[in-house]
């Protein structure tokens, strides 16, 4: 019998080792796979920082610049009390354009002195305008008093709170709506009564800025 020219036991034997060779190149290959794919999810999931979304970015806060006045205060007469000394000539963009003896306060309820301040944010019927009544009473019992009582006939507050001076609380204040979209806030500040009269959309933002 003829065998099959060169392929014997030793060519069989060499066949299957390169069989091995390849299943363990292979073999090999796919364990390096896996151990990339291992890294990449350590990565994206374990590394601090790596596979989280960015952070957002800061959000800018623009603040308008407050209002200024388009129109210059009236001309004071008369020598200035310490008083009417204290009472600014702009608030916002309103300006002071009358200051005159108040005809609301007076002898009869036990003021010092009492003083009306008529301001407004333009010339003309079309100006918004807010009336101010301002007195100083002797002490502040007399204050306190004068004010709740003014408070007590004026209504129900729709609002009301305390006035501070840094962290020293120095009075009370309330708002209470008028006629026809109107409003009146009131507040004690010491020895002082004050209360402003305007549009209910204007008066609280005037009060707050009032430095009385």
């Amino acid at each position: 019998m003829v065998q099959p020219h060169g392929r014997g036991a030793a060519g069989r034997a060499r066949s299957a080792g390169q069989v091995a060779a390849v299943r363990r190149r292979r073999l090999l290959a796919g364990t390096a796979g896996g151990v990339v794919v291992a890294v990449a999810l350590l990565t994206a999931f374990v590394w601090p920082g790596f596979g989280l979304p960015p952070a957002p970015a800061p959000t800018a806060t623009v603040t308008a610049p407050p209002p200024s006045p388009s129109i210059s205060p009236a001309a004071r007469e008369g020598e200035q009390t310490d008083l009417t000394a204290a009472l600014p000539d702009t608030v916002l963009q309103y300006v002071q354009r009358g200051l005159a003896e108040s005809t609301t306060w007076g002898a009869q309820d036990d003021v010092v002195e009492a003083w009306e301040v008529t301001y407004a944010d333009g010339e003309g019927a079309g100006a918004t305008v807010v009336t101010l009544q301002v007195g100083q009473w002797a002490d502040e019992p007399a204050a306190e008093g004068f004010a709740a009582a003014w408070l007590a006939d004026a209504g129900e507050p729709s609002k009301q709170g305390e006035v501070t001076v840094g962290d020293e609380v120095t009075g009370t204040y309330a708002v209470v709506p008028g006629g026809a979209g109107s409003a009146t806030v009131t507040w004690r500040n010491g020895t002082v009564v004050l209360t402003a009269t305007g549009p209910a959309d204007v008066v609280e933002d005037f009060y707050s800025a009032y430095p009385l």
